[in-house]
């Protein structure tokens, strides 16, 4: 078994004011450097030499090349903040926290005591009428500050 844990933790999660992962100012920055590459694609210079000049990946140098050839300069610009915004406002958050305390056979699921990322999806469509993936429930539950599975989930349950 080695070290193989089961890892139960509250999700830490640092909130940006557009609800993504960079800041615009962030994003800003990486695009110029995208830029920069761009620059130095535009006189022959080679995606390794870029990694090396810019402290960046050969991966990233290697795909912003092939986004350039495509592309060109535009085609490294930044697309904007990831993702869809997070859709349940303060109120539904509180109010699916209480309807998972209940638990799942409170809603119908008897045969299994335990809260599915699925099951969770399902308990959203049914008070908000949201549609939610279950990697977006996970996603979703640690920008509400709620207890998710862990680093390792792949059994996609939901604490």
């Amino acid at each position: 078994m080695g070290d193989r844990r089961r890892w139960r933790c509250h999700i830490l999660v640092m909130r940006y004011a557009d609800g993504g992962g960079l800041t615009a100012a962030g994003r800003a920055k990486l695009e110029a450097v995208r830029f920069e590459a761009a620059e130095m694609f535009e006189h022959g210079v080679r995606p390794q030499e870029v990694a090396r000049r810019l402290r960046a990946s050969r991966k990233s140098a290697y795909a912003w090349h092939a986004a350039w050839r495509q592309g060109g300069k535009t085609a490294l610009a930044s697309k904007g903040a990831d993702g869809f915004p997070y859709r349940l406002r303060d109120g539904q958050v509180e109010w699916l926290q209480l309807e998972l305390e209940a638990g799942p056979a409170a809603h119908g699921w008897t045969e299994d005591q335990r809260w599915s990322l699925v099951r969770v999806a399902e308990l959203i469509h049914r008070l908000f009428g949201y549609r939610y993936t279950p990697h977006g429930v996970s996603v979703s539950a640690a920008q509400a500050g709620l207890v998710t599975a862990g680093p390792h989930a792949s059994g996609r349950r939901a604490d």
